[in-house]
C-alpha cells in the first residue's frame, strides 16, 4: 500500500479517533468531577458527611472501574443500541468511553481534592462560607493543576480504550491498524498507526504537563492570601472602614 492510499485512511482514522475521545472526555470529566468532589465531602470528618452516600458512590464508581472495558462495551451494546441506534462506528463508541471514563477521573479527581490544605477550608468556613462557596473557591481552585493532570492521564486512557473499541468496529485509529495491518497483513500501515498514536499521546502530555506546572506556579506565586480574598469582595477596604469611623 502507497502513502497516498495510507494518508486518506490515516486522516479519516485521525478524526473518528479525536471525535470519540473529545466527547468522552467531555463527559468524563462532567460526570467524574461532581463524584469526585462528592466523595471527598460525604466521607468521614467531611462537609456533608453521610456514610451511606459515600460507599454507594464509591462501590458505583469501583464496579465501574474494575469492569475490563471490552466486556463493559459487551456489557452496554443494548444501551449503546437505545442512545445512538447502532452499536458499531465512532458515535457508538462514545457511549462506553463515556460511562468508562467517569469513574477513571471521578478517582483522580477524589485524590487530587483530599490534597488541598484543610486550613484554607477552615479558613473560608470561619469567614462563613458555606459548602458550595467552598467547593467553588477553594477545593476545585486549590486542586486546579492536579485535576489538569488527572484529565491529561483521562485523556491518554480513553485514548488507548478507543484503540480496543476499534477492534469490534468501533472506528478510528484501533480499527484501521486491525482491518487493514492485522486482517490484510499491511504492516506498514500498522506501525505507522502505532507511530501516530505514540505522537498524539505525547503531543497531550506535553500540553498537560505544562499547563499543570503555568498553574501550579502561577498559584505559589499569588499565595492563599489572595484567594481567600476573593472571599470578602463585600467587605469594606481598610480605608473605608477608617472614613465610615
Amino acid at each position: 500500500m502507497t502513502w497516498s492510499e495510507m494518508q486518506p485512511l490515516l486522516e479519516q482514522a485521525c478524526t473518528e479517533t479525536l471525535i470519540m475521545v473529545g466527547w468522552s472526555t467531555l463527559i468524563a470529566v462532567v460526570g467524574g468531577l461532581p463524584l469526585g468532589i462528592l466523595l471527598v465531602l460525604t466521607d468521614k470528618g467531611g462537609l456533608l458527611q453521610n456514610t451511606v452516600v459515600n460507599k454507594v458512590i464509591g462501590q458505583i464508581v469501583n464496579i465501574g472501574r474494575s469492569l475490563p472495558f471490552i466486556i463493559l462495551m459487551v456489557a452496554l451494546m443494548n444501551f449503546t443500541r437505545w442512545v445512538t441506534g447502532t452499536t458499531i462506528g465512532s458515535e457508538a463508541a462514545i457511549v462506553p468511553l463515556a460511562i468508562g471514563g467517569i469513574p477513571f477521573f471521578a478517582r483522580l479527581v477524589e485524590t487530587a481534592v483530599r490534597e488541598v490544605d484543610d486550613g484554607l477550608v477552615e479558613a473560608v468556613q470561619v469567614m462563613g462560607g458555606n459548602t458550595w462557596t467552598i467547593v467553588r473557591k477553594v477545593l476545585v481552585p486549590e486542586a486546579l493543576p492536579s485535576l489538569i493532570a488527572s484529565t491529561t492521564t483521562t485523556v491518554i486512557a480513553l485514548i488507548g480504550y478507543s484503540a480496543m473499541a476499534g477492534t469490534v468496529g468501533g472506528g478510528g485509529l484501533g480499527d484501521l491498524a486491525v482491518r487493514y495491518g492485522y486482517q490484510r497483513f499491511e504492516t506498514g500501515l500498522m506501525w505507522i498507526t502505532v507511530a501516530v498514536l505514540a505522537v498524539v499521546i505525547s503531543l497531550i502530555q506535553f500540553a498537560g504537563d505544562f499547563a499543570a506546572r503555568a498553574l501550579h506556579r502561577r498559584g505559589a506565586r499569588s499565595g492563599p492570601g489572595p484567594k481567600l480574598r476573593l472571599l470578602k469582595g463585600e467587605e469594606p477596604a481598610p480605608a473605608e472602614v477608617g472614613k465610615v469611623a
